[in-house]
């Protein structure tokens, strides 16, 4: 978000790579990842960062019911990765949540670039953790708290292929494009 020079308001920056959102509910912020999880292709790599209570795993929850995956979703802290399966076809999700640790070199040791390159989709909780790990082309949601009820993400892409996510979902949840930066 952009602060305009002489004025308290905060607007936000739209670019075809980015967006920003705010939900005012779990179902919104639910419903945000279910359209994303229709869009989203085996490969693909999501990076949820933000703070203890921001909405990650509910985001995640969302994604995993737009992608069609099967069973209950619930935060992997004390397992590190949960590999849930489609109810029909499709790709795996990969929910990892690095939350309990320290840094790239622990990551590596957990064997997470096996799920980065693999045929999954591969959402990431506390994603900041893997540092030089995460691939360079990727989806990076910043999640942020706002009040018991609101959360705010910024939605960014890495790459043309997310780039392309990124218009397709803006257009579903917002109605329209951005326009392309000169």
């Amino acid at each position: 978000m952009r602060r305009h020079s002489g004025e308290a308001k905060v607007t936000p920056i739209l670019t075809d790579r980015s967006f920003d959102i705010i939900t005012h509910s779990p179902a919104q912020t639910f419903r945000l990842g279910e359209e994303l999880g229709r869009l989203l292709k085996p490969g693909d790599v999501v990076c949820l960062q933000g703070g203890l209570g921001s909405g990650k795993t509910c985001l995640t929850q969302g994604i995993a019911s737009g992608m069609g995956v099967c069973g209950v979703v619930r935060s992997p802290s004390f397992v590190f990765v949960n590999e849930h399966s489609p109810s029909t076809t499709g790709p795996c999700l990969y929910h990892v949540d690095l939350y309990r640790i320290k840094d790239a070199r622990a990551a590596f040791a957990l064997g997470l670039e096996d799920y980065l390159y693999g045929d999954g989709v591969t959402v990431i909780e506390w994603a900041e953790r893997a540092g030089d790990l995460l691939p360079a082309q990727r989806l990076s949601i910043f999640l942020a708290y706002l009040d018991s009820t609101k959360r705010s993400l910024l939605v960014e892409a890495s790459g043309e292929h997310y780039a392309e996510i990124v218009t397709a979902l803006r257009k579903q949840l917002l109605g329209y494009k951005a326009p392309r930066a000169a």
